[in-house]
């Protein structure tokens, strides 16, 4: 097995593609042992000193770091990744959800149709780039014309993130929907 990785634009995260399925669709965040519970290639990546975050994207994994060498991290990342899909373990284990519990949505059902389409802009549009640099972002809410969305794995933490959520998103939202008057991260 060849695990290849991908830097991403943030420096504290790194993209490992084992060259085969992770998650298939979607994407799962895990941030501490306890959140990993039912992820045990998560928890075995967090047992690791110096890793801080762990996501599932369809066909990589996204390590973050909390300030410790990439030199002394990657060979044990890398070999714990090996060992996992090489013996064939599940990604989760018994029969936890394969989807982030932490998503809730709020809109209220009058911006029902905005909403529908603000969703197919991020699955179609945004999506599929944020997933090339090891992360996520999905749908939180919809109030007042601010459109609230959650960043997962490299994103989450990454310098040029705010500039990808006001340059990059508000703008295509906006040039779609006159009634995006803004994008907040949550």
């Amino acid at each position: 097995m060849f695990i290849q990785t991908e830097a991403t634009p943030n420096p504290e995260t790194l993209k490992f593609l084992p060259g085969q399925t992770v998650l298939g669709q979607g994407a799962m965040e895990f941030r501490s042992a306890a959140e990993a519970e039912q992820a045990p290639l998560a928890k075995a990546l967090l047992a690791i000193p110096g890793v801080a975050g762990v996501m599932y994207g369809a066909d990589f994994v996204s390590v973050t770091r909390n300030g410790a060498d990439w030199a002394h991290l990657k060979p044990a990342i890398l070999g714990t990744i090996m060992e996992h899909f090489t013996a064939g373990a599940p990604l989760l284990a018994g029969d936890a959800p394969m989807t982030d519990a932490s998503e809730g949505e709020f809109f209220e059902p009058a911006d029902a149709e905005t909403v529908a389409t603000i969703k197919e802009l991020i699955e179609t549009r945004v999506r599929p780039a944020v997933a090339g640099d090891g992360g996520d972002i999905v749908f939180r809410g919809f109030r007042e014309g601010v459109v609230f969305l959650g960043m997962k794995g490299a994103c989450s933490g990454c310098p040029s993130s705010t500039a990808t959520l006001r340059n990059g998103i508000e703008n295509l939202l906006r040039h779609f929907l006159p009634q995006v008057k803004a994008v907040e991260r949550i």
